[in-house]
């Protein structure tokens, strides 16, 4: 983890400088101060200069390529409007903002997520954009009101929320039907879907050697996306940390079961691809794959093999699936305050939202329960998406956000190296776990 801990280092010194780049971008004379006034005011933008709006996500193309459209749709009313929309990978997303911000060269609009919004927040650079809450035409009370809470502190707000997805579990039907297997969704409606049940016919599912290797499940979209094994902890009652995340709590016996879990499926049963292979759900060689919803739209290009969804496996506290959100931000020091807030504002619309709910489980509810957004083409049955996304958000739990979430996550990714690498025990090592985690939530 030597890389990880360079990356650590080099978090506390963007961490140490930032507070004070970002005051100075106030009082610079660079022309990328704030606006003084409140953006969204009432003054129309002047739309007669060019205008060039900088919008950064973690998109893959097929996301890029939604928002190219939605961009030339925004022009048609926006002449004068460019957008150099870029994309950086979710894995290096958050320090490369802060990398950016240190280097006062901030986008003007961008994604984040969940995880992300405390630091920035703390670290002042998010803009307030309360007043859109006034304007009647962007139908404020039309976003379900807990997706706001992230974006909110102090009763103001700082960013327009875009997605909620609940984490769902992918599964290969076919595998399933091959292995004489009744389907996760079935299970769960007669209350059968476990967390045992899915080690039992991760097990089953598996297959081969090599190249034909057929894994019974995988957890992880990449090695950094140990967080969704939260849920076999969370239906337990229990957690990696307390609600307010002043407490590292994966030290008891649900967080030891977990990374028992998983030791098991990888290197007893072989249920489970080991740190670095690299299978993917759509080659048809992973039976049960967790992600959140929006990998649906990845899924929907598959075309060798029946797939559909389910709800997460539960434990004595029922299903508790992860959610993420992801929402629109703006930042302190932008050249066109006003414009961005515009700009955002549409992407946030009905009309914004109702076009990106192709990837993105909506927040507006006039678009959650649309036949537009559950019959969608190549969606799973609408049936299975109520089941598992719809009836299943009210359980969900919110990915962990904290100030110091990047060297809090390497820290963890520290933990699942030596679990990868049969270095250490799960006791030895969520013990090691709170011992470097704690001093971090204080």
């Amino acid at each position: 983890m030597n890389a990880s801990k360079r990356k650590a280092n080099i978090m506390l010194s963007i961490s140490a400088i930032l507070a004070v780049l970002v005051a100075g971008c106030s009082n610079s004379g660079s022309g990328t101060q704030p606006s003084a006034a409140p953006t969204g005011s009432s003054a129309t933008p002047d739309t007669s200069k060019p205008i060039q709006l900088k919008f950064l996500t973690w998109g893959n193309q097929a996301h890029l390529d939604l928002y190219k459209t939605l961009i030339d749709k925004y022009r048609q009313t926006h002449p004068n409007i460019t957008v150099d929309l870029q994309s950086v990978p979710f894995p290096d997303y958050q320090q490369k903002i802060s990398v950016l911000a240190a280097g006062r060269e901030l986008p003007d609009v961008a994604w984040l997520s969940e995880r992300m919004v405390p630091q920035f927040m703390a670290n002042g650079i998010l803009q307030d954009i309360s007043s859109v809450k006034q304007d009647a035409s962007f139908k404020m009370d039309d976003i379900i009101p807990s997706t706001l809470d992230l974006f909110t502190k102090d009763g103001k707000l700082y960013g327009l929320p875009f997605s909620t997805p609940p984490s769902v579990m992918f599964y290969n039907k076919d595998l399933f039907a091959k292995a004489g297997l009744a389907s996760p969704n079935d299970l769960a409606k007669q209350g059968k879907w476990t967390w045992d049940e899915f080690v039992k016919d991760a097990k089953a599912l598996s297959s081969g050697t090599g190249a034909n290797k057929i894994y019974g499940a995988n957890f992880f979209r990449d090695w950094k996306t140990y967080i969704l094994l939260s849920s076999y902890s969370w239906s337990n009652g229990s957690g990696p940390f307390d609600k307010g995340m002043t407490k590292f709590t994966w030290n008891d016996q649900y967080g030891i079961e977990t990374l028992k879990m998983l030791q098991t499926m990888m290197f007893v049963d072989q249920s489970h691809p080991k740190a670095g292979e690299q299978v993917s759900f759509e080659s048809g060689k992973i039976g049960m794959f967790f992600d959140v919803y929006s990998y649906v739209s990845k899924a929907r290009t598959i075309k060798d093999f029946k797939w559909s969804i389910a709800p997460m496996p539960s434990g004595p506290k029922g299903a508790v699936p992860m959610l993420g959100q992801a929402g629109y931000v703006m930042f302190k020091g932008s050249k066109y305050p006003k414009e961005s807030e515009e700009f955002m504002k549409f992407l946030a619309s009905e009309e914004g939202i109702k076009a990106t709910q192709t990837f993105f489980v909506p927040p507006r509810k006039s678009v959650l329960g649309s036949d537009d957004f559950l019959k969608q083409p190549g969606n799973p049955d609408a049936a299975d998406i109520k089941q598992a996304v719809i009836d299943e958000m009210p359980k969900a739990i919110v990915q962990p956000g904290h100030v110091n979430w990047e060297k809090i996550d390497n820290e963890l990714l520290a933990g699942f190296d030596q679990l990868f690498s049969q270095t250490a025990t799960p006791e030895q090592i969520v013990k090691t776990m709170e011992t470097k985690i704690t001093p971090l939530l204080k």
